[in-house]
């Protein structure tokens, strides 16, 4: 009789010290998940500080500009204004005389996905002649546009073309993989659109150190090399 209270109790104890760590845990991961998107933000972004132009007179040359890819119709059929003003970036860029080719890169393996096709297609009805325009159909994250663009297709020196946060960060992946690359800043839509982008774009950045630093995450897809015009870097 005297047993059965006390196990009680100890058992109470032991879940009441169960639940005093659960809550320290949460606090600590509450303090350090702000911590860590912060850092890693400000990594990627320091990384790009002087590489990204929103003038192309201002920009200097480069061979090949990577246009990184995005769906053109997002769900209900809805016009996707960031592939809109990509493209717009790439064919103003091309036409300025600051690439001599745009390597057009996204996911078109993905059911549905027909990314880097599209934009072909869209800068072709920019004025962008066919034979200046290069396809990567496994460009399926940022990462794997950036190295296919060293591994599969020769580069060393880019120039990237997509919005300004997403810019940052695929020069962030670029450095880190041994390609000098500088952006061209395509418009953003402002408001509400950037503002949810902005805040996915924080949880990118995360997974984009991690991928550089921890994880040495490559391409899911390499294959046989393409030769871009004349084959010079």
């Amino acid at each position: 009789m005297v047993n059965g209270p006390m196990t009680g109790e100890t058992g109470q104890g032991e879940r009441k010290s169960l639940w005093r760590k659960v809550a320290r845990s949460a606090a600590v991961v509450a303090v350090l998940c702000p911590l860590v998107i912060a850092g890693a933000s400000a990594w990627v972004k320091f990384s790009a500080v002087g590489r990204t132009y929103d003038d192309p007179e201002a920009m200097p040359h480069r061979r090949v500009g990577l246009v990184l890819g995005c769906p053109k119709i997002l769900a209900h059929g809805r016009r996707n204004f960031f592939f809109r003003y990509r493209i717009e970036a790439a064919a103003t860029l091309f036409q300025a005389g600051k690439v001599d080719y745009l390597l057009v890169s996204g996911d078109n393996l993905s059911a549905g996905c027909t990314e880097a096709a599209d934009m072909q297609e869209a800068l072709i009805g920019a004025g962008v002649p066919a034979g200046k325009i290069y396809c990567d159909f496994a460009g399926l994250r940022t990462l794997d546009s950036v190295v296919r663009a060293r591994e599969i297709f020769g580069q060393t020196e880019l120039a990237i073309i997509s919005q300004k946060f997403h810019n940052e960060r695929a020069i962030f992946l670029a450095k880190r993989h041994g390609l000098d690359a500088i952006g061209f800043n395509a418009r953003t839509l402002g408001g509400l659109h950037d503002f949810t982008s902005l805040c996915r774009e924080q949880f990118a950045r995360v997974r984009a150190v991690l991928d550089a630093y921890l994880l040495d995450t490559q391409p899911k897809l390499l294959g046989d090399k393409v030769r871009i015009g004349n084959g010079a870097k």
